[in-house]
């Protein structure tokens, strides 16, 4: 694995985060001036803060059983605990991350909670098609979101988006009084500040998914960083896009169509790999203990998968894990 490269993309994520969560606070600042003033600005700090300190937090198993999940056992699943074992030592967790099955056909993974009380979720549709090693570099991206702490920091992300739409909201509804003054000439325009009312929650939006990519980025380093192995995860992912492109003719009979960029709260497939080829080096197999690329081939099958017959599949997003 090239260091310098994989030092250079892990700096080049953390500042993305920190610029994209610093323009979604300049905007909900500036909403709030536009507002109050300075009075506007504190009032939305002070929002952040308690909105922060007191919303409500699921508990990760309410999570992972909203959809169908169940908890799985050692002795269903030795192998896959193995590997969660040995991943939260490498990431520095408290706690080893308590492994969930959702029976549902899609291909899919997620990680909930923090350091302290969290899960990790995989669907049947993933045990059925990937192998050992692939599922390895699955788990270490999940557990690498854990250790950043991503949960917290979308959360937050999503904190702000909410208090931007809520205070455009409240601004449009003063400027929709205020016709009347407008149309008799006792109170002047200001269409920059008209703008950032209607088009600030867009903005706040669109910089919320672009944290959300910056952060699947991060968490592919941070898998590559616990695993030393970029192609198993970048081998899993073209499993996953190719399921998807042939999921979409099967039905449509036309080749899928990709959303537009800023619209995605997951990069697109081809550049994650194209990012974790770069990360390869020749001995990237060896020092990761796999000795062949045949290690890519053959799907793990715990025995749970057995007992998934006697669950109803629930339906999940057909969509990369994160």
């Amino acid at each position: 694995m090239d260091s310098y490269t994989w030092q250079t993309r892990r700096l080049r994520n953390v500042v993305q985060s920190v610029v994209l969560l610093a323009a979604m606070v300049t905007i909900l600042g500036l909403l709030g001036w536009l507002l109050a003033g300075s009075s506007g600005i504190v009032l939305a700090a002070l929002a952040v803060v308690v909105i922060a300190a007191f919303s409500p937090n699921l508990p990760p198993a309410m999570v992972a059983q909203m959809l169908g999940g169940r908890a799985v056992g050692y002795g269903a699943a030795p192998e896959l605990y193995d590997m969660l074992r040995s991943l939260a030592e490498k990431a520095g967790l408290e706690r080893v991350p308590t492994l969930y099955l959702v029976p549902s056909p899609a291909v899919n993974a997620f990680a909930v909670g923090s350091e302290q009380r969290s899960i990790i979720s995989v669907t049947g549709g993933l045990l059925r098609i990937l192998s050992q090693r692939e599922l390895y570099g699955v788990l270490a991206h999940e557990t690498s979101h854990l250790r950043n702490g991503d949960t917290w920091l979308l959360n937050l992300g999503g904190i702000f988006t909410n208090l931007t739409r809520g205070l455009s909201f409240a601004g449009q509804f003063l400027l929709f009084l205020n016709i009347p003054l407008i149309l008799i000439g006792q109170v002047t325009i200001d269409w920059l500040a008209i703008g950032l009312l209607i088009f600030a929650p867009t903005l706040n939006g669109l910089l919320q998914l672009a944290l959300s990519r910056t952060r699947e980025f991060d968490a592919d380093l941070g898998a590559v960083a616990l695993t030393g192995d970029p192609m198993g995860l970048a081998s899993a992912l073209e499993k996953l896009s190719s399921i998807e492109r042939a999921w979409f003719r099967r039905f449509f009979r036309l080749r899928a169509p990709e959303d537009p960029l800023l619209l995605r709260s997951h990069p697109a497939t081809r550049e994650r790999i194209a990012r974790l080829q770069e990360l390869s080096g020749k001995n990237g197999m060896a020092a990761a203990g796999w000795t062949s690329r045949g290690d890519l081939g053959t799907p793990y099958r715990p025995p749970v998968l057995s007992d998934l017959e006697h669950y109803r599949p629930r339906r999940i997003a057909r969509r990369p894990w994160r």
